[in-house]
């Protein structure tokens, strides 16, 4: 029936001619025959309209068949053929109002005629381009409705059944024929320029240009960088070498982001089970590769590793090319991104690696929700992180977005706010976390760095809306906050300017159980069974929700239910604070601790203020809001709070820095304090020619004085007095240095930092290798190489 339909729909205008003008059909009966053809059709519709309820097609037709039989029953009524020639020109109007007024009430018609024939297209890289091309279409369509109906119009009013017949049966077809041919002649050439998303588990060597740039050193336009072909040929030459190890587990560590996204790809593709810390030291290595687990990195000192840098070079030789010179070809392993295996070691801080198991499917859902949401804001810039691509949040959105996008991703991290200044011409995308944006702000003035169309993604931790205010100032851009953890990838997002509500993913579910906490199902966690957070939360009716702190952050003082979050916010809205950390400890009775960083206004008020004052305002202060049994009985002042590269505080050593040994104990036991009040805390390892010892560098030593006032750092000549006295206690070493080589900063050492130094010897040839790395964070501070010498 629809089939007979539209053959009569196409040919109404050839048989209106033939039986009215070529037959001399009698009107009123030419009439009935179209009004029952509408009927006919109308019921079909109808019929067909409650199978497809959300399928638009059923509208379209029902719409033709009651403008037929409204032209047949006006025919018949006035026996004027005028009523039977307005069906094309109705047609034509009907036509506009219901593509015109998608222009308004999008999506446009094209795109859902788009979404019907492939439904890839919703919640792809492209969809966002796809609507606009297909809102242009609609335009053109909606143009040529007006023209068509004004002269089938025009035909109507001629007086000529003939030339009424000639157009609407002939030369309107063919016009339209016309615009559907050049529509999908462009279309066909839209495509090859539209984005595509490249997901790790479905690429293939001929996803991308063999030149296509995915990774670039120091700023795009130095013209430093690593391409599509590069990525193929590194990726066969690690897998090689992974291979040759056998099925055994891998614990990936890269600084280098390329060479982690090498080593990433090649171990999945390989089907190995990975582990990704940021943490190191070689005790929580060997706890972590206790069952035989290989290690890969890039860094040099681990014997019993795979070193990317040196396999690649010799790859690159015996191949015969240079290094970074691709030649796509080939094929590649397939990844099953259901049966991989990732496992992220979240606790650097104390001691006890617990690992969370991930797989990529969840996280290439996480990106594919991000790539639908911020695509357009994505594509055009150049890729920047502050971020540890050993966590989740760095993982996520500073290696498989930027490269399923096909966006050029910095090949270092950024580990300075000043280095924002060599990228001025770049338009980038940054990815960071609220610490770095707090410590550029501090040190920043409105403007400073003048970047061009920046967007910023940060995550780790709340970002004060002060903060967030500072951060668009210094960079042009209100920050868009992203919350989620290890276990649930991606939860929500924000922009604290337009409110503090959160906003869910696409398809998350959300709830709150009886304790308050917030309970979520999600396509971006393995287990589809709901996952309980330790966060409290409260829901507004639109589904968005605002978090009101940790479960775990309530402790009872006294019998005195206080929430540490709320004591921190108290604290904050003095004006005098920068940041804040309070804790619960425990002696004879449980007490509250703060550990507080003055901001410009505070440190101007407490100018030579003892510390006993300072810690009765604040006590003053805080009795307008508590009983005075919760208030915090010990305080520390610093220049800043002991963060890891996600921003999070370092629980630990804030607990640290109220386990202060008495002056009197320092008198007892001298051997375990260095000059300037440098805490060795304890051994972590202590072999043949081997020691490993962890420093605290409290906020109080005298290395910090001077260097420099408005941002303490350890001076490098002090690590090199302090390398050199460790080894002197350990070794029996002298302090006299012949000469020294290889000396490498890395990132700069603050007040509060615990650090392990690891000391080599080689006695038979005077050296002395040392290198300080961030205690459960695995950041590389420092390191080098001395000769030693005899005074003389």
């Amino acid at each position: 029936m629809r089939l007979l339909f539209y053959i009569v729909a196409a040919a109404y205008p050839v048989l209106v001619f033939f039986c009215l003008v070529v037959l001399n059909i009698p009107l009123r009966f030419f009439a009935l025959f179209v009004i029952l053809a509408g009927i006919l059709y109308f019921l079909s519709a109808a019929f067909q309209k409650k199978k497809e309820k959300n399928s638009s097609r059923p509208m379209f037709t029902l719409g033709g068949a009651i403008l037929l039989s409204a032209g047949g029953i006006l025919g018949f009524l006035t026996n004027s053929p005028f009523f039977l020639k307005l069906y094309p020109v109705l047609l034509s109007l009907g036509l506009l109002c219901l593509f015109g007024t998608t222009l308004f009430s999008p999506p446009s018609m094209i795109f859902r005629f788009a979404l019907l024939q492939d439904k890839s297209i919703k919640g792809s890289l492209r969809e966002g381009r796809v609507q606009a091309y297909c809102r242009k279409v609609t335009l053109i369509w909606c143009g040529f409705f007006i023209l068509n109906g004004g002269i089938a119009l025009i035909t109507v009013f001629s007086g000529s059944s003939a030339a009424w017949s000639i157009y609407n049966g002939g030369i309107s077809y063919t016009l339209m024929g016309i615009l559907f041919a050049g529509e999908f002649l462009i279309r066909r050439r839209v495509n090859r320029n539209m984005p595509r998303a490249v997901p790790l588990s479905r690429l293939s060597p001929a996803s991308r240009p063999g030149n296509a740039v995915l990774c670039y050193e120091g700023s795009y336009e130095q013209g430093i960088y690593k391409t599509w072909g590069d990525f193929l040929d590194d990726t066969a030459a690690l897998r090689s070498a992974i291979n040759a190890k056998g099925n055994t587990p891998w614990v990936l560590h890269c600084e280098d982001c390329w060479y982690f996204l090498a080593a990433f790809t090649a171990l999945l593709q390989c089907g190995r089970e990975i582990r990704l810390t940021a943490n190191i030291s070689p005790l929580y290595l060997a706890e972590i590769r206790r069952d035989g687990a290989a290690f890969i990195t890039d860094q040099e000192g681990f014997e019993d590793s795979l070193h990317i840098p040196s396999l690649l070079t010799k790859a690159a030789g015996e191949a015969g090319i240079a290094e970074g010179v691709g030649t796509p070809g080939g094929d590649v392993p397939a990844i099953n991104a259901d049966e991989t295996v990732i496992l992220i070691y979240t606790s650097g801080t104390t001691g006890t690696p617990k690992a969370v198991r991930q797989r990529l499917r969840e996280f290439e859902n996480d990106n594919a929700f991000a790539l639908s949401k911020w695509g357009e804001e994505i594509i055009p810039r150049k890729f920047c992180s502050t971020v540890s691509q050993h966590h989740i949040y760095g993982l996520l959105f500073s290696i498989l977005l930027p490269f399923t996008a096909g966006v050029p991703f910095r090949r270092r991290r950024i580990e300075h706010p000043e280095e924002f200044e060599t990228l001025v011409n770049d338009s980038c995308m940054i990815i960071t976390v609220p610490a770095f944006l707090k410590r550029a702000v501090e040190g920043g003035s409105a403007g400073a760095f003048r970047l061009k169309n920046p967007w910023i993604f940060t995550s780790g931790g709340v970002l004060p809306r002060q903060v967030a205010e500072m951060t668009g100032e210094l960079f042009g851009f209100w920050p868009v906050e992203i919350y989620g953890s290890t276990e649930t990838s991606g939860i929500a997002w924000r922009r604290s300017k337009d409110g503090p509500e959160w906003i869910p993913f696409d398809d998350v579910k959300i709830r709150k159980n009886e304790e308050g906490c917030l309970v979520i199902q999600s396509p971006y966690i393995r287990d589809p069974a709901e996952f309980v957070t330790g966060d409290l939360v409260d829901i507004l009716e639109d589904g968005r929700f605002f978090l009101r702190g940790r479960a775990d952050s309530i402790v009872k003082i006294e019998e005195k239910r206080i929430s540490l979050p709320e004591v921190e916010n108290r604290l904050l809205s003095s004006g005098l604070l920068s940041d804040v950390c309070v804790i619960a400890l425990s002696g004879r009775r449980q007490y509250l601790a703060a550990a507080l960083v003055l901001n410009v206004k505070g440190k101007e008020k407490f100018r030579d203020c003892e510390k006993r004052r300072i810690n009765r305002y604040f006590r003053e202060y805080l009795e307008q809001y508590f009983e005075g049994v919760v208030l915090p009985k010990k305080w520390r002042y610093l220049q800043a709070l002991p963060l890891d590269r996600q921003g999070k505080k370092k629980k630990a050593e804030v607990e640290a820095l109220f386990a202060s040994i008495p002056p009197e104990e320092i008198r007892k036991e001298p051997a375990v304090f260095l000059p300037q009040g440098v805490v060795l805390r304890r051994e972590v390892e202590n072999s043949s020619g081997v020691v490993v010892v962890e420093l605290f560098f409290p906020p109080d030593c005298g290395y910090f004085e001077g260097h420099f006032p408005s941002c303490p750092l350890l001076p490098g000549v002090a690590q090199f007095e302090i390398a050199l006295r460790t080894a002197a206690r350990y070794f029996g070493t002298s302090l006299y240095v012949s000469r020294a080589g290889r000396i490498k900063f890395s990132a700069p050492i603050r007040p509060g930092a615990v650090v392990l130094l690891e000391l080599r010897h080689t006695p038979d040839e005077g050296i002395l290798s040392f290198k300080m790395t961030e205690s459960g964070g695995g950041t590389l501070y420092s390191a080098g190489t001395f000769i030693l010498g005899k005074v003389s």
